[in-house]
């Protein structure tokens, strides 16, 4: 089955853009309340946090708009299959709940969220009776029909992108626009695969994403939050489950590349924390966005730039972050070449990883002796 972007377009209609007003609707509604709701307004603390990126206190409660434009959607979704949507957006209320906690400022601890997205999934399972299907790995199949292997796995992997989103939470528009990157490309393979109605479930997410879009990119008027990332990310992840499951000829590893940048980012913190020592949930400085950012501020702009520096970081990195979801696309059905780009990418963003603080370094390192060379005086004239 034939399927383009301008097939993708033709299934855009009213109710896309009524979900993505929606979306930005309330975006407004919470940026036009803050003065008046001062909880809304974020936590000063949040500027002094050690991940922080931001200048100013900004509304968290992004959220709140992706997740109820999610409920109006259920509205306007096609009637068939239309279980597996309700089941995912049910079992994904109880981690927007949780999250949403956190982002009013009642300090709820990363383990608790991390297992509110185990919970969540949980229910998932429970409620559509299944889990991760396969992986296009002999060995690892076999097993996964077992539930006591299926299970776990499938909670790892669906917190675990939950969780990546959330991470890559820090300069304006870089997680709803690696969500709609995401969502996009499982519109492409979902429509490849004859799977319609998850075409349709795609794109009402993608729209939601833009709504929210507008007011996030470039200015960071408003923010996800952990509610907003943690949600997207967990109706992705199940989304991709569902193709799985559904579309028998999809490959998994086409599936994974189409949210390859958490999922990267997600385990190249575990792998640094667990080197230092410290805890799975410490947060640090040293995600990809941030060193951009970094680098950008000492080669570019400087430090006081950074309401440039932030949204060009986004920039800077929309084209690393959209190859492998497009690439997933290309191979949707071809597990082999999927899973060599996938080392390839892997390999590439680790590389860049493993390089980049070092030249950042050396870079600082001559600005500061650069500003602390004094300057010759001319020799006065006789």
């Amino acid at each position: 089955m034939d399927f383009e972007i301008l097939q993708v377009l033709s299934h855009l209609d009213a109710n896309h853009m009524a979900l993505a007003l929606t979306s930005l609707g309330i975006c407004l509604a919470i940026i036009a309340s803050r003065k008046h709701m001062p909880f809304l307004a974020g936590r000063s603390q949040d500027l002094g946090a050690v991940q922080s990126t931001h200048v100013r206190n900004t509304p968290r409660v992004g959220g709140i708009a992706i997740f109820a434009a999610l409920l109006v959607s259920l509205t306007v979704a096609p009637g068939s299959e239309i279980n597996v949507y309700v089941n995912i957006i049910s079992a994904a209320g109880i981690l927007f709940a949780v999250g949403l906690f956190e982002d009013l400022g009642l300090n709820v601890p990363p383990k608790f969220r991390l297992l509110a997205a185990i919970v969540a999934s949980f229910c998932a399972i429970l409620m559509l009776g299944t889990w991760i299907p396969r992986t296009d790995i002999p060995v690892v199949d076999v097993l996964l029909k077992y539930w006591f292997v299926g299970g776990p796995v499938t909670l790892l992997i669906t917190a675990g992108i939950a969780n990546g989103f959330n991470l890559i939470d820090g300069v304006n528009g870089l997680a709803a626009f690696t969500a709609m990157s995401a969502a996009l490309a499982l519109c492409l393979i979902a429509g490849l695969a004859g799977y319609s109605s998850m075409v349709q479930f795609t794109t009402f997410l993608l729209a939601i994403i833009f709504g929210f879009f507008l007011m996030n990119y470039p200015f960071g008027l408003i923010f996800l939050g952990d509610a907003g990332a943690y949600t997207i990310g967990f109706v992705l992840s199940w989304c991709g489950i569902a193709i799985l499951i559904y579309a028998p000829e999809v490959s998994p590893w086409a599936l994974l590349l189409t949210m390859f940048w958490p999922i990267c980012d997600m385990l190249m913190a575990i792998f640094r924390r667990f080197r230092s020592k410290s805890e799975v949930s410490h947060p640090d400085r040293m995600h990809m966005h941030q060193m951009v950012m970094r680098a950008m501020e000492i080669c570019l702009l400087g430090q006081s730039n950074r309401n440039i520096s932030n949204p060009l970081a986004t920039l800077v990195l929309a084209p690393f972050i959209i190859i492998p979801p497009l690439t997933g696309v290309y191979f949707w059905n071809q597990s082999t070449s999927a899973f060599l780009s996938t080392l390839v990418f892997g390999t590439i963003f680790c590389t860049i990883y493993a390089i980049a603080p070092s030249l950042i370094r050396r870079r600082r390192r001559r600005s500061v002796d650069a500003s602390l060379t004094p300057t010759r005086s001319m020799p006065a004239a006789e």
